[in-house]
């Protein structure tokens, strides 16, 4: 796996992804909406936290100069 993101794209991503946890524990929601909140955050930190990010790949992007 290549480093596909840039350092500023890996930061919003986990800054993000923190904020869905903390609004999955905060607020009151409906269980489906939960679960997709869930996902969403997991995914945002790990591809932040790796640098790398598989939907990048498949579109053939990169923000890593």
């Amino acid at each position: 796996m290549k480093n596909n993101e840039s350092m500023v794209d890996r930061i919003i991503r986990v800054a993000v992804g923190l904020a869905l946890v903390l609004a999955i524990f905060y607020y009151p929601l409906a269980t489906v909406l939960i679960w997709i909140l869930a996902i969403a955050a997991i995914y945002l930190i790990a591809t932040g936290l790796a640098g790398f990010c598989w939907i990048y790949s498949l579109l053939n992007l990169n923000t890593k100069k």
